[in-house]
């Protein structure tokens, strides 16, 4: 997993999973304090995601909110979307573009 950005844009690659969460949290909870206005996660390069990963994703979007933030992920591929809409967490998170969920892929 690599995260690379500032206070205002992220990018997260690699795979967000049990392995890579302790990292990832330290570096999503001290962009998040370390700013202001929307914290933008693209997640145009992360090949996969498990359950302690979105938990990492959901515990930073509740941070920014208690410091008065935005989390907004970009680009989430689109097994990804599935999960989001499955769990649907879509409805919580904010999602640039949004989702069109009859415009994802079937499996």
């Amino acid at each position: 997993m690599h995260i690379r950005g500032d206070h205002v844009e992220l990018v997260v690659g690699g795979r967000l999973d049990v392995r890579s969460a302790a990292d990832a949290r330290t570096v999503l909870h001290a962009a998040v304090d370390g700013g202001a206005g929307d914290l933008l996660l693209d997640l145009s390069e992360l090949d996969s995601w498990d359950a302690t990963g979105l938990g990492v994703i959901m515990g930073a979007h509740r941070r920014a909110g208690r410091c008065g933030r935005r989390l907004v992920l970009r680009d989430v591929p689109p097994q990804m979307q599935r999960l989001l809409v499955a769990t649907r967490l879509h409805r919580i998170l904010a999602i640039e573009g949004g989702i069109g969920v009859d415009t994802l892929p079937r499996v």
